[in-house]
């Protein structure tokens, strides 16, 4: 079977592909130079080597994260953009596993570096979210890492297979979304926003 001509997009976009089946940590220029029917010298054309890799895999899913809680909110305000964000955010968790871990251990190396737009992209996704709540300016990046921590632990622990007692993932994951919902009205100057 013919290859497809790789390019640096197309070596990324199967790299990320390959992590979401054997996990960020098993990446190797080897094992994607097999998946791509290639030589591992040809890669070297397209990224400069495994890290390169990993950072354009980690690009790629802040990317595809912040579209997809943008894509969730747009259009709704307070606790229903709330649980459409975290429901995002929980499904691109689950079921593109490799990437999403990727995107996270990134780390930009410079100010040109493409995952600081793409960081910033997640980042503006959750503050619209939080607009709907009326936060003092002050309080909106202690929400936005309460926000961040609470639903990454929640969703990278089921995505692990962490929950062992038999109730309900669903209706856990609606409890803490509602949990959180109170407590960001409940910090409201004034009083709970109406929702």
């Amino acid at each position: 079977m013919p290859r497809a001509r790789l390019t640096p997009a197309a070596v990324t976009e199967a790299g990320a592909a390959l992590v979401d089946e054997i996990g960020f940590d098993r990446l190797s220029m080897g094992l994607l130079a097999e998946r791509l029917g290639v030589r591992t010298p040809s890669l070297y054309k397209h990224v400069t080597g495994q890290d390169d890799l990993a950072h354009r895999i980690g690009v790629l899913a802040m990317t595809e994260f912040g579209d997809a809680v943008r894509d969730a909110t747009q259009g709704r305000a307070g606790s229903d953009a709330l649980a459409a964000g975290a429901q995002a955010m929980r499904r691109y968790v689950r079921d593109p596993p490799g990437r999403y871990a990727a995107g996270n251990a990134a780390r930009p190396t410079g100010p040109d570096d493409p995952l600081i737009a793409a960081d910033r992209r997640v980042i503006d996704s959750w503050a619209a979210m939080l607009r709907g709540y009326h936060l003092p300016p002050d309080q909106q990046i202690h929400a936005l890492r309460m926000l961040r921590s609470v639903l990454h632990g929640f969703s990278v622990l089921e995505a692990a297979g962490g929950f062992q007692i038999d109730t309900d993932l669903d209706e856990s994951f609606s409890w803490l979304v509602a949990f959180l919902d109170h407590g960001l009205r409940s910090t409201a100057p004034g009083g709970p926003p109406g929702h």
